[in-house]
């Protein structure tokens, strides 16, 4: 298998790749469609330029419902993934399990198309195109044969993954510093740094469980602007339900232990806003990075907590600074 995977894609690619000019119109696309015929299923229309370069692509059903005197230069979409000609089989899986496309055009150093890709060379299974949940699961093979293989090169698994975990390590350092400008608080309340821990815990946990079910629901789900709103509410409203029972709990806690009102009213309505805030970002960092065609299960989890972290510590000492002046 690891043998195969190191195969140069160019082995596996398809040549009858669908391109088009940029200067064409919509109707002049499609006769010349029709006039060329297709191939094999094709998926994507590849715009290129007067010198044969990739300029920009055209999803099938766009240049279907496209005016037919618009240009393809104002239909097309001018970000395109590529693969490069000096690529392994390995990388093209690597890049179907992140960026979630049916198909990649294969490309030289001057972005001209020598082959294209297709989701179907990487998978045994028979789909619809339009069934988005089935698709969702074939990605979810692919990724696990790219992680089988990246298994036996720690050394590339190290490279993939540390940039992310960098978030945490510059978001460490960040909450550092907002702790040490809040010295004089603590001086004042030395029981808000008792809880601190517990505070951060428990923001990182809601943004994880929003995190997770926002993942969840991206595997099936196409994410729109009313997606994601009726998503949050729902998501604030369980924050907000949860921070005020968290809120009152360990309240109560430092009022029994340590008989400190407003310290006590200081950590309990934090954990209101914190656990908000973490909902936010538990679900608008997976819904981003889905957006981007980046991969969330590897790149989520470090970015939301990094946020989560740095947003608790602004709120914890802010609010208990304003309430013990």
């Amino acid at each position: 298998m690891t043998d195969h995977m190191q195969q140069p894609i160019m082995t596996v690619a398809r040549t009858d790749v669908a391109t088009l000019h940029e200067a064409f119109t919509v109707q002049q696309a499609l006769d010349d469609i029709r006039s060329r015929g297709l191939g094999e299923r094709i998926v994507y229309f590849y715009v290129v330029d007067a010198d044969g370069a990739l300029v920009g692509v055209v999803p099938t059903r766009r240049l279907l419902i496209a005016p037919l005197e618009q240009r393809l230069s104002e239909v097309m979409i001018r970000r395109v993934v590529t693969i490069s000609a000096e690529a392994t089989v390995l990388d093209a899986l690597e890049a179907f399990a992140i960026h979630r496309l049916l198909a990649f055009p294969v490309v030289d150093r001057h972005r001209r198309i020598l082959g294209v890709v297709d989701v179907g060379l990487f998978s045994d299974e028979v789909f619809d195109l339009t069934e988005r949940e089935r698709m969702g699961e074939v990605f979810e093979a692919i990724g696990f044969r790219v992680s089988q293989v990246r298994d036996v090169s720690p050394l590339r698994a190290f490279r993939f993954r540390f940039p992310w975990l960098t978030a945490t390590i510059a978001s460490g350092t960040v909450c550092a510093l907002l702790v040490s400008a809040f010295e004089v608080t603590l001086a004042q309340a030395l029981v808000l740094a008792f809880f601190l821990t517990l505070v951060l815990g428990l923001g990182e946990s809601v943004s994880i469980q929003s995190m997770t079910v926002a993942i969840h629901a991206l595997r099936s789900t196409r994410p729109t602007l009313r997606w994601y709103v009726s998503a949050f509410r729902r998501e604030l409203g369980t924050a907000l339900l949860l921070g005020a029972a968290c809120g009152l709990t360990v309240g109560a806690v430092v009022w029994l232990w340590r008989g400190a009102a407003v310290e006590a009213v200081a950590i309990g309505s934090s954990l209101v806003l914190t656990l908000a805030a973490a909902s936010l970002f538990g679900l608008s960092v997976p819904t981003l990075l889905h957006a981007l065609r980046l991969d969330p299960k590897i790149a989520a989890g470090p970015v939301t907590l990094a946020l989560a972290d740095v947003c608790t510590i602004v709120i914890y000492f802010m609010l208990a600074t304003a309430l013990l002046r």
